[in-house]
């Protein structure tokens, strides 16, 4: 098939078989398929998610608030594989009706509150707990600019490049063009950003690096789509930097191993109900004591 070849019908209709490695995932109705109640563990919050970067940009946020101190930020993480569709169990769509991870549950309050979308999870935990965004004022106006910036950029980068690069039934060149010129683009936008600060909004680390690392900072350290030296991302000198220092954060480092079920097993903690989950519930460790 040619890049030129479909003609599109007055009328779409969808044919699920054409959907590639995604046909079982992605669909155009909503709601749920099925009933199934989500599990709930003891803490006051309650995570649905996987490691994709949504995921780890809140995973990565309950950690860094642990390290500060704040014993309130306890949380439970459930895996939501959506592979097998549990995103559109019904318990899950309670919670959030576009079937995404992430998804939360705080009850830390008198009534539960659901939170979806990763960018309005990081803003509630940020102004529940006082950390990571500012207060008020231009400081705080700049982080959200930037929050959005990557809530609006971040499909180019995944849904557009990711998508027709890495997992498209067939490769073409048009898509691939197209999205990579805009993936390059925006490294760029970040380039010149963290040419004159530390983190993205400024001198200090915030809810924008941390929405923003996992897509950014791990396609340039080559964890996304194995697309590093194609989009030649080590000419993005100071995104490079900037990722590397997030990367060694300790609480990052957790962050990116809760609801992860892929890749080595000892980076996979595939749920986290306890700080001492890190030290023995991998999946390497939960392997061997079966075998």
């Amino acid at each position: 098939m040619s890049d030129t070849s479909y003609t599109p019908p007055k009328v779409w209709t969808w044919e699920q078989q054409s959907g590639g490695r995604f046909a079982s995932i992605n669909r155009p109705i909503s709601g749920a398929t099925h009933d199934k109640e989500l599990p709930a563990g003891k803490h006051p919050f309650q995570l649905y998610s996987l490691a994709t970067p949504n995921g780890v940009k809140v995973t990565v946020m309950f950690e860094e608030l642990l390290a500060k101190g704040h014993e309130g930020a306890e949380y439970d993480a459930w895996l939501i594989n959506i592979g097998e569709g549990d995103q559109f169990g019904s318990g899950f769509v309670d919670i959030n009706p576009n079937s995404k991870i992430p998804a939360l549950l705080d009850r830390s309050g008198d009534t539960p509150v659901r939170v979806f979308e990763s960018g309005s999870i990081l803003v509630h935990l940020a102004e529940k707990f006082g950390e990571f965004l500012p207060a008020s004022g231009p400081a705080r106006t700049e982080v959200m600019n930037w929050l959005f910036w990557q809530m609006g950029s971040a499909p180019y980068l995944g849904g557009g490049f990711g998508h027709f690069y890495a997992y498209a039934p067939e490769k073409w060149q048009y898509p691939i063009d197209r999205f990579a010129m805009e993936t390059k683009r925006q490294l760029d936008v970040l380039d010149r950003q963290l040419a004159e600060h530390d983190f993205i909004a400024g001198k200090d680390y915030t809810i924008a690096d941390i929405a923003i690392w996992p897509w950014y900072g791990q396609l340039v350290l080559g964890r996304l789509y194995d697309a590093a030296e194609f989009l030649d991302v080590e000419s993005y000198k100071n995104v490079m930097r900037w990722a590397k220092a997030i990367d060694a954060r300790p609480a990052v480092s957790r962050g990116r191993m809760v609801n992860r079920a892929f890749g080595e097993l000892h980076t996979q903690l595939r749920e986290r109900h306890d700080a001492s989950d890190f030290d023995t519930r991998t999946q390497d460790k939960l392997e061997a004591g079966d075998s």
